[in-house]
């Protein structure tokens, strides 16, 4: 299964998630900065809240695209086998997670810009969870540990594509995993989109007031 872009793939992501639409106890998560797209468009077609979980993924030294790990707000989590079987070592390890732990706190400030904190959004919810794809699933584990801590009465991770192992892995922390395609081999997520461009700040920005309306600091 192949989408055009985020948009087309939230379109269909909310079809398989019907059964949430229209119930006053759903909220719906979108990752940054790719899966805010895609969660925007489960929001309006579920007719849901949308708000942001900011979570940063921690790269390999000099390989920033692969992750070892991932940080959220109170969680993090970190493939000790993937990190000793490239012989990294535990100050490097921490230094990585340093850096992104900063940039998690500025992309924080900048999404929410006065908004409610997430835990006043999620508790005793249904919380949907999502990104545009699920590779290693680090960003998505980590957000998942942070926001069982905020009570949510349940956890729903949702994808439009995302590696068969991962996609189950992640089911043995959340309530349901959703993914629409699991396809053999993986490889990448923007493998499975026609059009994959990088999602900005402002674009974030755009369609978390177009969804819940402009904040003081926006006006």
């Amino acid at each position: 299964m192949r989408f055009h872009n985020r948009t087309d793939a939230g379109r269909q992501l909310a079809g398989a998630l019907a059964v949430y639409a229209g119930r006053a106890d759903v909220v719906v998560l979108g990752l940054p900065r790719g899966g805010v797209p895609v969660a925007a468009e489960v929001a309006a077609r579920l007719a849901a809240p949308l708000d942001v979980f900011v979570v940063r993924k921690v790269g390999v030294p000099g390989h920033a695209e692969l992750a070892m790990g991932a940080v959220a707000a109170g969680a993090e989590v970190f493939s000790s086998e993937l990190i000793q079987q490239l012989g990294i070592s535990e100050h490097l390890v921490q230094q990585a997670a340093a850096r992104e732990r900063l940039e998690l706190e500025r992309r924080e400030t900048l999404y929410r810009r006065g908004r409610l904190p997430n835990r006043a959004l999620v508790h005793n919810r249904a919380v949907i969870v999502v990104d545009d794809g699920l590779a290693t699933g680090s960003t998505m584990h980590a957000a998942v540990l942070a926001l069982r801590e905020m009570e949510p009465a349940r956890i729903v991770v949702a994808a439009p594509v995302g590696a068969r192992e991962t996609c189950e892995r992640l089911r043995g922390i959340a309530d349901e995993v959703v993914c629409l395609s699991t396809p053999e081999p993986f490889d990448a997520v923007g493998l499975w989109y026609d059009e994959f461009t990088q999602t900005t700040d402002d674009e974030v920005r755009r369609l978390l007031t177009a969804a819940t309306g402009p904040t003081p600091n926006d006006v």
